[in-house]
């Protein structure tokens, strides 16, 4: 990115399609900035208007042109005073030559010779063509470019969403090493998962591609290899949800790892000793048994996920809060950070889940705070200082659910967002009136449902209904039932009530 030439590009689009004429500080630059209509984008042409107004020879337009990119005070103010004099000798009024030694040298910085501008123009052009004409396969390759880099992986799959192009999470019986495209929607590359290994995914698809799909977990461990696929990776693959097809409730996946691993290993010992082959592989048909385990909050599933690919992919923590946020007129902060480019500043209230938190002394010795934050549109950093720190430092918890006034403003290309004020998201949801309605396939989450709703006396009012869907007949008809009495709702009694065992969804209201 150059910040001297590419800020003036929607002037030279007006210029080059006639919408608009170009302009010259003085008529002796006309014939030298006439190809680029008026815009200096070449160092070619500031050394040309230095020759051409001031009357420098090539070798010293050569070093006027080195001191501006160096930017050094000594050799500019010596170079100023050079170029002013020589355009004053050519009838130059001083006030003008001064103002184009200031052009020239905001964009001697940044500008390319014309032969390096000419052939990234070509890769610009090829690239642009490509993006606009098969958009889907060029993200699809750029993400594979950047498979390493998280902060780029979340900008094209938000560039995706722009774009109306699915990217869907990674899944072990379709994902790929990299990223690919099927039916019109990108595929999360299996490379791409935190602490996977490129040699371990490469192994997984390829027991793929020889022996088909997998059926189930156990089939997955009998066809992997342990050398290469170990704890730590099928750890990331679970919590990415890359084995969602095989065990959709994660919880149970991990609680699973050990007694994969053991016929993962079995199942190895067994061919390596010819014994598959001698008792007709019943030894290493066996399979395991996966122990009890409570099922993972959705905050928890969210947050282990964030954990295995850098940014929260099959959903956000701040989904559940959808119909409280309408109420409290809260902006996605992409939305925020458009108007602050628009405005130059802005301020405005918005939802966000914490992500991390780090604090530094600044120049005057004090502290601040520097807040890593998601909501449904991206990750963004936020600061605040001594005082608001102090005041809020608790509340900025990884996790956490909040609503923040921020105050930004435009640095450059940059958004600089401050924290203003913080408040906690289940503290707002819970000043408003809320009812839950709950899912389920029969009557054995009955209990747990009564245990999680039961009032605890901690000060939250009962004031909501509850109201229980029972599906039946394979979803042909729902049958609703609204228990009797009121009942504390807010959101994460919604969710603790969603991970009981036996509840197909809630929905708060």
């Amino acid at each position: 990115y150059r910040p001297g030439p590419m800020d003036n590009i929607p002037t030279y689009c007006r210029r080059k399609l006639g919408q608009e004429e170009p302009r010259y500080l003085h008529p002796g630059m006309a014939p030298y900035l006439s190809e680029t209509h008026g815009i200096i984008v070449y160092q070619e042409q500031v050394m040309q208007v230095a020759q051409a107004l001031s009357g420098y020879s090539l070798g010293e337009a050569d070093l006027l042109r080195r001191a501006m990119g160096k930017k050094i005070k000594a050799e500019m103010d010596a170079q100023r005073d050079r170029f002013v004099k020589g355009a004053i000798a050519n009838g130059i009024k001083p006030e003008t030559a001064s103002e184009i030694f200031d052009l020239l040298a905001k964009f001697a910085d940044y500008g390319f010779n014309k032969s390096h501008a000419a052939a990234y123009a070509v890769v610009a052009f090829q690239t642009a063509y490509l993006k606009a004409n098969y958009p889907v396969e060029f993200l699809a390759a750029s993400m594979t470019l950047d498979m390493g880099n998280t902060d780029k992986l979340s900008e094209f799959r938000r560039d995706a969403e722009r774009l109306g192009i699915k990217v869907l999470p990674p899944a072990i019986n379709r994902s790929g090493v990299e990223f690919d495209v099927h039916e019109g929607a990108i595929h999360y590359a299996l490379g791409a998962i935190k602490g996977v290994g490129r040699v371990a995914v490469e192994s997984v698809v390829a027991a793929r591609a020889t022996g088909g799909p997998f059926r189930d977990l156990a089939d997955f461990a009998r066809r992997i290899d342990t050398k290469l696929v170990n704890r730590r990776t099928v750890e990331a693959l679970i919590a990415a949800g890359a084995l969602d097809a095989l065990e959709p409730e994660r919880a149970r996946a991990m609680a699973a790892i050990d007694g994969m691993l053991a016929l993962s290993n079995r199942t190895r010992e067994a061919a390596l000793g010819g014994q598959s082959e001698l008792f007709g592989g019943g030894m290493v048909q066996e399979a395991f048994r996966i122990p009890p385990v409570e099922p993972w909050a959705p905050a928890e599933r969210l947050k282990r996920e964030h954990d295995a690919v850098g940014f929260f992919l099959s959903g956000h923590p701040l989904d559940d809060y959808e119909h409280v946020l309408k109420r409290l007129r809260v902006q996605r902060f992409a939305d925020f950070a458009q108007t602050v480019r628009a405005n130059g500043t802005g301020v405005a209230k918005v939802a966000v889940s914490v992500i991390d938190r780090s604090e530094r002394r600044t120049k005057s010795g004090s502290k601040m705070g520097i807040v890593n934050l998601s909501d449904p549109s991206g990750q963004f950093e936020a600061i605040l200082f001594s005082e608001a720190l102090q005041r809020y430092r608790d509340l900025l918890e990884p996790g956490r659910a909040l609503v923040l006034r921020l105050s930004a403003v435009l640095d450059g290309e940059d958004v600089r967002p401050r924290i203003e004020d913080v408040e906690v998201l289940d503290e707002l949801a819970a000043r408003q009136k809320q009812d839950l309605l709950v899912y389920l396939r029969d009557d054995k989450a009955l209990a747990s449902i009564a245990e999680r709703v039961r009032p605890r006396g901690d000060g939250l009012k009962a004031d909501g209904k509850i109201a229980l869907v029972m599906i039946l007949n394979d979803g042909a008809q729902e049958v609703e039932i609204e228990l009797p009495g009121r009942y504390p709702v807010n959101q994460q009694i919604a969710n603790a009530v969603r991970a009981a065992p036996g509840v197909v969804s809630v929905e708060l209201r």
